[in-house]
């Protein structure tokens, strides 16, 4: 019999990114976990596996993703969630209006615990920030973040454009990789 596969989030995008990604129906594990107040994307993921694995006692999936200002020295790293939910998409613009560059990395860490250890693969895509957001599809700071080499937005794009180039289909694929050994 196979193990089924939990992914931690309440996230329905994320899920459908790491499905897609992965090429598989992760069950979905809605559950409240305290996350960590840090910029590390790292330790965010591993404190969250590591957690998730203790309330399911199952293989679990989570991930953490964060957004890298250059002009602001990396600033707000794993935190980004939380500046979006106070200034918005548009407030993210303006303050990296105020900096002497708009560019900018996203960088998502995939951590699996089976009980035994916690791995944590890494994705990460550098970019810049838009001048103002654009597009409709996505969530989160989607509408202001601009590829390198690109010109769309990740909202612009649609799911299997964006799951080709993005930080999180990177981290996902290195965890499939790995999961395939």
């Amino acid at each position: 019999m196979k193990t089924r596969l939990y992914f931690a989030t309440s996230n329905k995008h994320k899920l459908a990114e790491a499905n897609h990604a992965l090429g598989m129906r992760l069950a979905q594990a809605d559950i409240d976990l305290m996350e960590i107040q840090d910029a590390s994307v790292r330790r965010v993921a591993r404190h969250k596996a590591e957690q998730a694995h203790s309330i399911l006692k199952r293989p679990v999936i989570v991930e953490d993703t964060g957004l890298y200002l250059v002009g602001l020295n990396g600033f707000p790293g794993a935190l980004v969630k939380w500046l979006v939910g106070s200034v918005g998409p548009t407030g993210l613009c303006r303050i990296v209006d105020r900096l002497d560059t708009r560019r900018a990395y996203a960088e998502t860490c995939a951590a699996f615990n089976d009980g035994k250890r916690t791995r944590i693969f890494t994705g990460r895509i550098y970019g810049s920030i838009a001048e103002n957001p654009r597009g409709k599809t996505g969530f989160g700071w989607d509408a202001v973040f601009v590829p390198k080499g690109h010109t769309k937005t990740f909202a612009q794009m649609g799911r299997a454009e964006k799951g080709a180039i993005s930080m999180r289909g990177i981290a996902f694929r290195k965890l499939k990789k790995a999961l395939l050994r």
